[in-house]
């Protein structure tokens, strides 16, 4: 098993470089400008949740939420920027599958009412008032 796993991790650059080469040659320009909308988007998803992560987890624990979901969701998404930065179309599918895997939020069904959130206060209906 181990050994399979070798031969994979080291043949799956050459598996890149060539379909890198297969596809320019089949589509030209079009794969050079397709590889630099990916590239650019990677950069963009790394630098956007880098910004956000912190508010992710201080949001996760304002709500009673797990803030380890938290990081689990930035951490697919770094790595996601990542695969995307890696130039390779087996790479960028990776990427988009790691992105449509979805984190279950079950931060709801932790939040507990405390005496705190109670908000007291007298009750009236308008209409008796118009009669």
């Amino acid at each position: 098993m181990r050994l399979l796993f070798t031969i994979l991790l080291l043949s799956f650059p050459v598996i890149e470089i060539w379909g890198i080469f297969k596809l320019s040659a089949l589509y030209g320009w079009w794969f050079f400008l397709y590889m630099i909308l990916v590239t650019y988007l990677g950069w963009r998803l790394i630098k956007e949740e880098k910004q956000l992560v912190f508010a992710k987890l201080m949001g996760a624990m304002t709500q009673g939420g797990n803030p380890i979901k938290a990081m689990i969701g930035s951490a697919r998404n770094l790595f996601a920027g990542i695969l995307f930065i890696i130039p390779g179309v087996i790479t960028d599918s990776l990427a988009v599958i790691l992105l449509l895997i979805p984190i279950k939020n079950n931060s709801s069904q932790n939040v507990h009412p405390s005496e705190d959130d109670v908000i007291e206060g007298e009750y009236r209906r308008d209409d008796e008032l118009l009669k």
